[in-house]
């Protein structure tokens, strides 16, 4: 178990099992605190590579405003790079309000191979239009 104190914000890690990792917010995640969440999850991905999912305890998180949105926006950016599936648990009202408003709940918890799949498939529809028009009937020449 890991504890970063940051001004208003204490970040906790806690190994769950070998494939997934707990991080506890206390306190506000904003301005104050920027960089100190992914900075934390960055040290915790190094420390657990077998990682596959991370799942950040929003139980006791106090404020949240676009900085600490940012954050949270950052640590899906590393999580999504390494392979990790981002978990948001316990989540305050004043935090669900935020990621409605913004839109992003779900880009946020998605899972990362979905994501490769939902792109593979993206590949193959755009690889079928572009088979498609190929073998539509040419115009002929232009009328002069």
């Amino acid at each position: 178990m890991t504890t970063h104190p940051i001004d208003q914000l204490t970040l906790t890690t806690v190994a769950v099992d070998a494939y997934t990792l707990s991080i506890h917010l206390d306190g506000d995640l904003d301005y104050d605190s920027a960089g100190a969440l992914p900075a934390a999850v960055d040290a915790a991905l190094a420390a657990h590579p077998a990682c596959r999912d991370l799942r950040l305890d929003c139980g006791r998180l106090g404020d949240c405003d676009s900085m600490g949105l940012s954050e949270l926006l950052a640590v899906h950016r590393r999580t999504d790079a390494a392979g990790v599936r981002l978990h948001l648990d316990d989540r305050p009202r004043t935090l669900e309000r935020l990621l409605e408003l913004t839109g992003v709940e779900e880009f946020l918890t998605a899972d990362p191979a979905a994501a490769g799949v939902d792109a593979a498939d993206r590949s193959d529809e755009r690889d079928d239009t572009a088979q498609r028009q190929d073998r539509r009937p040419s115009a002929g020449p232009p009328n002069g």
